[in-house]
């Protein structure tokens, strides 16, 4: 008896589609594009959509070492919100949440948006001040964002473990109604069909290899497992290794890359009805639609490029879940993996041109990486159509380190996911 994959049967499904299934074959390159994207993840694929459809450059090619959305788009929490500290970071965020409301409809293609809520747990008096001065930051912003005592998040979360012993007693809640899900890999595919039906080329099993640069000091193209191609701009979407790639150009980042741990359970009958995250105890869960306990934890104290991570973070994890949600005792885990994430040093992402001409990166997202994809993008398609930042992502520049202008989220979250 034959088997198939959820891929094979994923490209069987799009058969009457000739052009996409001429992608996943991964055809050889063309020799020269006007852009090239390294990375088919969430961001590189929005890149590449929205340089076809709002900036009219269609001579695209989209470049992945492996499978398209292999990396962390494949392993995210799939937590979408937008209710950060500082004026620049929600800016950026509210506009990728205002995308994702209306994304499955643009994409012709259903994300699984679950616009569920995300309530944000404090257990001590610096989480309850925290909180608050983002839920007060975030609505002179004009983004929703509300306090909760501790009986209207039990109201809110029937499954919290409000009035029982615990060791971070549960102090109340900042929630963001119009926070939720959507399916992670779902969002890649959407992106994808849709970039591929305006003639963008996704070219899988294509590692980039080195970054060719003109006696002038431009860039000329990229050097991949598949030949040269000639591009006059490139765009780095390398979620965990874009110092890597940004390296072979003689770029040098503020970036450190760390494990990111996650879990999910086996599938239940619907039981959690929100987004619940506690930075105090360092856990969040959600429930997906297949009916899995989406549970994710913190960075590993180490750097490294591996994808598993060290046991006793996802232990710990564990531990607070069963704390927070007394009856997810009895539930059984199916898996746990780990993403590799990209930090900066203010725990901001870096969306801008570099100092070699025609060289653009997108990268450093860290924990924010997934609810920013449709914003993160945008933005990003605009700055390399037109060499020039958008208002949204002018502040995240790679000077900012340089001039000591941070957006400095690591310090002002009280949550970092």
């Amino acid at each position: 008896m034959q088997s198939y994959s959820a891929f094979s049967l994923f490209r069987q499904a799009l058969g009457g589609h000739a052009g996409w299934q001429r992608q996943w074959r991964s055809p050889q390159p063309r020799t020269e594009y006007d852009v090239v994207i390294v990375g088919a993840g969430g961001h590189g694929l929005a890149t590449a959509y929205y340089l076809a459809k709002e900036h009219g450059i269609t001579n695209v090619a989209v470049l992945e070492k492996g499978w398209l959305g292999g990396g962390n788009t494949g392993r995210n929490t799939t937590i979408i919100r937008s209710n950060y500290l500082f004026d620049e970071s929600a800016a950026l965020y509210e506009h990728a949440l205002k995308l994702w409301e209306g994304l499955s409809q643009d994409l012709n293609y259903n994300v699984m948006y679950s616009p569920r809520g995300v309530l944000m747990l404090a257990h001590n008096t610096h989480d309850v001040q925290s909180f608050k001065r983002h839920v007060h930051a975030n609505r002179l912003n004009g983004i929703d964002n509300e306090w909760l005592n501790a009986e209207e998040c039990k109201a809110f979360c029937p499954p919290l473990n409000v009035g029982g012993a615990m060791r971070y007693p549960i102090l109340g809640g900042a929630l963001q109604r119009r926070g939720g899900t959507a399916r992670h890999d779902a969002v890649a595919w959407g992106y994808a069909r849709a970039a591929d039906a305006r003639g963008v080329d996704i070219i899988e099993n294509c590692e980039v290899t080195g970054i060719r640069r003109t006696v002038n000091g431009a860039v000329e193209g990229v050097e991949t497992s598949r030949g040269f191609i000639r591009a006059r701009k490139v765009g780095v979407v390398a979620a965990g290794h874009t110092s890597v790639v940004l390296g072979m150009a003689g770029v040098r980042l503020p970036l450190e890359s760390y494990p990111l741990q996650a879990l999910v359970s086996e599938p239940v009958k619907p039981a959690f009805p929100c987004v619940v995250m506690s930075n105090t105890i360092h856990a969040y869960i959600s429930q997906s639609d297949k009916g899995e306990m989406v549970i994710g934890a913190g960075t590993d104290a180490y750097t490294s490029y591996s994808q598993r991570g060290a046991l006793h973070i996802a232990n710990h994890t564990l531990d607070a879940i069963c704390e927070l949600v007394p009856m997810f005792r009895r539930l059984r885990m199916l898996r746990n993996w780990g993403g590799i994430v990209d930090v900066t040093p203010d725990r901001s992402p870096i969306i801008a041109r570099t100092p070699v001409p025609g060289l653009y990166v997108n990268c450093g997202w860290g924990t924010g990486g997934f609810k920013a994809t449709p914003g993160s993008g945008n933005v990003f398609a605009w700055t390399i159509a037109r060499d020039e930042p958008h208002r949204i992502n002018a502040p995240f520049t790679i000077e900012r380190f340089r001039d000591g202008i941070l957006i400095d989220e690591s310090a002002a979250a009280a949550v970092a996911h």
